[in-house]
């Protein structure tokens, strides 16, 4: 998918300008599309902000549009090749798949802020073939794979342009071509980080360990990282780092869920006056529905949004016992987040494994199944270029009144699990549903505590950053009561690609 041309509102020009003048400091016009090497000791942030609907994503492709015309190379987690010291490089991130599979979808090619902190060590046989249908080597003559199978790898990378896609079309496994991964050592060049609202302290220092030019785009009227009394990273920028996009009157200018999350801007405005805000939007638009329970059905693929952790621990017991699921067991379709990996530090190279292939913690999986040994799980990770892995997980759900998760089965060690049918509005950030449940009777609770985050109310950021976590339909649910399904869970709605990358037994963390 090419990146759409649009006329630039005035705002956004301006930012453009600013970052153009940026780079053009760093060796690059933009104008001309001229390039210098890259110069030790130099470095520079910026960051661009606005509320949703602004305009960042849009910019954020026509500058990644322009630095490619500019013949700077894009690194990507697809495939990095050898480096050249003349060229320049980019590389566009976002903090979780599912925040960077939004930018792909617009022809943006973004990756993990993870998969570009560590670099895949790849064996030398193989990467000959990725070099060749990249158009930097000679087609290869490699002992063991026949011509046929070049002949396959060569035809899916001309229509995906995806290395480890052409290599599974070609019959390689992921352990095959990458033997391993390390932390990375040497510099690149320009990071754009999307959704950077989301990065704490540390992400950023090893952001800035990487890229001497950063360039951040970011809401302000999102929830700050947990432990950072509100604030966030480009908060501390100087005022002339700092470049603000105001709403732009484009194609969503219509949108109703998009006015409702803007009308919180109001200081006067009260929880009670903004329920009737959305009742009569419901009214005028379909987008925006007003719900007397919870519909289970769509808790399956997108979750409830909740503000307490009691709330979402209640509505996974409903949606499991509405699905008649078993205690000792997931059902196929059920969703699940990671909760991170236990991993001891000797296999500190497995768990890079796990984790530059999605399973970062808030990471969103569907269950597909059990896996090939006993522990073992097929999952759909949310948002990844080759979303299906076969790993040894360990499975917690929690049950209401409970202190402790029942563990329906585990390995004992490997990727962990919380189920996924409700999550909270913090951990929502970054991820995008078609249909986004919000549950109100959370949002009043927070209203009545009066709680306040970087001076607004903690009510009107938990509303916003859910709000906009909808693409095309907001269900505003009113009551605490859950809607039957009217059919089973399955996973046919899970498209597979056309050669994925199973992360089989041999390539995830052993049971011992």
């Amino acid at each position: 998918m090419s990146v759409p041309a649009h006329v630039l509102s005035q705002d956004q020009q301006t930012a453009r300008d600013r970052v153009s003048e940026l780079l053009a400091g760093a060796g690059i016009d933009l104008d001309t599309g001229g390039t210098r090497p890259l110069t030790d000791g130099k470095s520079a942030i910026m960051a661009i902000t606005g509320k949703a609907g602004s305009g960042k994503t849009l910019l954020l492709a026509q500058l990644y549009a322009a630095l490619k015309e500019a013949g700077v190379d894009v690194i990507s987690g697809d495939y990095e090749s050898r480096r050249r010291k003349d060229r320049r490089t980019l590389a566009i991130l976002a903090p979780t798949n599912k925040a960077a599979s939004v930018l792909r979808t617009r022809g943006v090619p973004a990756t993990t802020i993870h998969r570009i902190l560590y670099t895949p060590v790849y064996d030398p046989e193989y990467e000959r073939i990725a070099e060749w249908l990249s158009g930097q080597g000679d087609r290869p003559t490699i002992e063991g794979l026949e011509e046929i199978m070049l002949d396959r790898a060569h035809a899916f990378f001309q229509q995906h342009n995806s290395i480890p896609g052409a290599l599974a079309a070609a019959g390689l496994r992921g352990s095959d071509f990458i033997t391993g991964w390390k932390r990375r050592e040497e510099l690149l060049d320009i990071g754009m980080v999307d959704e950077s609202s989301m990065l704490d302290k540390k992400q950023f220092e090893d952001l800035q360990e990487i890229f001497p030019t950063l360039i951040l785009f970011g809401d302000p009227a999102q929830l700050a990282p947990v432990q950072q009394s509100g604030s966030m990273v480009f908060d501390d920028l100087p005022a002339p780092r700092i470049a603000n996009l105001n709403r732009v009157h484009r194609q969503d200018a219509d949108n109703p869920i998009l006015d409702l999350a803007h009308a919180l801007a109001d200081p006067d405005l009260g929880f009670e006056q903004f329920e009737r805000m959305v009742e009569d939007a419901s009214r005028k638009d379909d987008r925006v529905v007003m719900g007397s329970r919870v519909e289970a059905a769509l808790m399956a693929r997108s979750p409830v949004l909740v503000w307490r952790n009691a709330t979402r621990v209640r509505l996974i017991h409903a949606f499991r016992t509405a699905y008649s699921a078993p205690t000792d067991q997931l059902l196929p379709g059920e969703p699940l987040i990671c909760d991170g990996i236990e991993l001891p530090l000797k296999h500190r190279k497995k768990r890079i494994d796990l984790e530059a292939r999605g399973l970062i913690k808030g990471a969103q999986v569907i269950y597909r199944g059990a896996g090939s040994r006993p522990g073992f799980s097929k999952l759909h990770v949310v948002g990844a270029p080759d979303p299906q892995v076969n790993v040894a997980s360990i499975v917690k759900i929690e049950m209401p009144g409970e202190d402790e998760p029942f563990i329906p089965f585990a390995a004992r060690m490997g990727a962990t699990f919380l189920h996924g049918a409700a999550v909270t509005i913090h951990k929502s950030q970054g991820s995008q549903w078609p249909d986004v449940q919000v549950f109100a009777p959370d949002l009043y609770a927070a209203a009545r505590v009066g709680r306040m985050e970087a001076g607004v109310p903690l009510w009107k950021r938990l509303a916003y950053v859910a709000i906009t976590r909808a693409e095309e339909r907001l269900f505003w649910v009113m009551r605490n009561r859950l809607g039957r399904p009217t059919e089973p869970l399955g996973i046919d709605d899970l498209k597979t690609p056309a050669a994925a990358l199973e992360l089989d037994g041999e390539d995830a963390p052993e049971t011992p």
